[in-house]
């Protein structure tokens, strides 16, 4: 497992808290967000959140007092709890790559009964919704400026 410049803790409390954002499920044969295939492709799509992700990561360790994964289990969840409340961007970062490589899994998508396969070129279907509901934002002004 690369690491992508994050420390060996860091690894390990990324690994912690995804099993928390995403936890196993037996009711529906998935895997958590925390199994070695998901972490790895989190770790390989850190990318442009890296820094960001290596900042949530301290500040949850700021925040529990010692590596996260280290916490006894009660500890995490009330620690986890208050990064939840604090943790703006930079756990916003770290959730959405998280969800994105998670719902990329081969064994998830297949639980979802979804096709194992990229979007495209064939695509998927998306079932029309009501237009209506964007009507409040066409009657709105314009947030620009015209340009001659």
């Amino acid at each position: 497992m690369q690491n992508h410049e994050l420390s060996p803790d860091q690894i390990r409390d990324l690994r912690a808290l995804a099993g928390m954002i995403i936890p196993a499920s037996t009711v529906y044969d998935v895997p958590g967000a925390d199994d070695d295939k998901i972490l790895n492709d989190i770790l390989r799509s850190l990318e442009r959140d890296r820094d960001d992700i290596a900042r949530a990561l301290a500040h949850l360790a700021a925040i529990g007092g010692c590596a996260f994964a280290d916490l006894e289990s009660e500890h995490r969840t009330e620690v986890a709890a208050v990064f939840r409340e604090v943790g703006g961007a930079s756990l916003a970062a770290l959730v959405r790559v998280v969800l994105l490589c998670y719902y990329r899994d081969d064994r998830v998508m297949r639980s979802l009964g979804q096709e194992v396969r990229p979007p495209f070129p064939k695509g998927h279907v998306v079932e029309q919704g009501d237009w209506s509901l964007l009507d409040p934002v066409r009657a709105r002004k314009p947030m620009y400026r015209t340009v001659d």
